[in-house]
């Protein structure tokens, strides 16, 4: 098994949501947890608070530069994560399809490296 992270992008609204449609999303991303859970796939996975709460750091010259809030500007901002052990890049891939977020935004896949694995 290798395991991957899946980072869950999506669009950020200043409007408050629906809490039905809130609802809906929360109880679509309790199915995915239980079949993942069931799979013996999840490792790990979260919800991150809003952009405006993060802080990048950065070291230039041996000097620590703290900003507020992320990174870089996009229109796509990352929202939460899995960590997944799966069998095949391909599983990966319908196990990212199921996850809520990748219906209004995306999911990005990446194979974790595993140095308990090299020389």
């Amino acid at each position: 098994m290798t395991k991957y992270m899946f980072l869950i992008y999506g669009t950020p609204s200043n409007e408050a949501p629906d809490p039905a449609a809130a609802q809906a999303e929360m109880a679509a991303y309790f199915a995915f947890n239980e079949e993942a859970g069931k799979r013996g796939a999840l490792v790990a996975g979260d919800s991150l608070h809003p952009t405006p709460t993060a802080r990048t750091v950065r070291v230039r010259d041996g000097k620590t530069l703290l900003t507020d809030g992320p990174f870089a500007e996009t229109k796509e901002v990352l929202g939460g994560y899995y960590i997944l052990d799966c069998q095949t890049p391909e599983e990966a891939a319908e196990m990212a399809a199921k996850i809520p977020g990748a219906l209004t935004g995306s999911v990005e896949i990446r194979p974790i490296v595993d140095f308990s694995q090299m020389g």
